[in-house]
């Protein structure tokens, strides 16, 4: 049984296009749809069991953000995998089968994350490596690294290095389709996912804890998910998801490597090349009206 958790927050037409379509193309394997609505002002909960009857809708008194509503979706799972699916996501195919078989294939697995794509058929970068000072100076290499053949260079950066073209395990995939064996939560701290974070790079923080439980991160290029991810964001609003971002990051250096001489240095080198290409992605966007994802 596969535990499909989707959380709501003020989303309702687009989390009903995404529930229609786990119904519509999921088939090969017995699942259930477990709905929690984090307290959603302008959504009438039960307006969801009108649409689809069947599936388990649990109702939370507050938006805890996305770790705690899955953590609270979780408590009513009763398959052994659990599939955490962005209300913004729309299946195709049966991907949760395709993913479920592959994940059943390896039991080292930890996290498997597929293909996700822009409603455009652009593909998004969803299998990536934990950041560190080497990487982002490689990342500023970008031109020498682009001199590299193109399995070499996606190997070895993942992210928008990696066009998504070949199955590879990774460091961690994207939390708008994750799934992960019911069995690994018992080995986590309070038997869930860590909460600390509200909204963003909590995916990352679970697949680095799932590594240090000796499981190994999975990206399936076998199956595609289109994910909406709305980019047309004003760009105060951008700033301030990118210092949440950064923020986040520099909690997981911390948790990773303490707070020395590393974790300054790449705080420094991070920090600066994260706000450069805002400004740069900023006038660009201004001066000549072209967006970069």
């Amino acid at each position: 049984m596969i535990s499909v958790i989707i959380i709501n927050y003020n989303t309702f037409n687009l989390t009903c296009d995404c529930i229609a379509s786990v119904i519509r193309y999921t088939k090969e394997l017995p699942y259930e749809i477990i709905l929690v609505d984090n307290a959603s002002p302008k959504d009438n909960a039960d307006d969801f069991l009108v649409r689809f009857p069947d599936i388990t809708l649990v109702k939370s008194p507050e938006n805890g953000g996305f770790a705690k509503g899955n953590n609270l979706g979780i408590q009513y799972a009763t398959g052994d995998i659990i599939l955490l699916l962005n209300s913004d996501t729309i299946l195709t195919e049966d991907s949760i089968s395709k993913a479920a078989n592959a994940l059943n294939h390896d039991p080292q697995m930890g996290a498997l994350g597929v293909r996700l794509i822009f409603p455009d058929g652009v593909v998004q970068s969803s299998a990536r490596k934990f950041r560190s000072i080497r990487n982002e100076l490689l990342d500023l290499l970008r031109p020498v690294l682009m001199l590299l053949p193109y399995r070499k260079r996606a190997e070895l950066m993942m992210n928008q290095y990696f066009k998504g073209d070949f199955n590879t395990y990774c460091d961690w995939v994207s939390g708008a389709f994750i799934m992960f064996r019911t069995s690994i939560l018992q080995q986590l701290e309070g038997n869930k996912l860590d909460e600390r974070f509200f909204m963003y790079s909590e995916d990352e923080l679970w697949c680095y804890q799932f590594m240090e439980l000796g499981y190994r991160n999975y990206y399936l290029a076998d199956t595609t998910v289109i994910h909406l991810l709305n980019a047309s964001v004003e760009p105060a609003k951008q700033l301030r998801l990118l210092k949440t971002y950064i923020k986040h990051q520099m909690i997981i250096m911390d948790y990773v490597h303490g707070k020395n001489g590393y974790y300054y240095l790449f705080q420094a080198i991070f920090t600066g090349k994260e706000l450069f290409r805002y400004y740069v992605k900023l006038f660009l966007d201004k001066v000549f009206k072209y967006k970069l994802r």
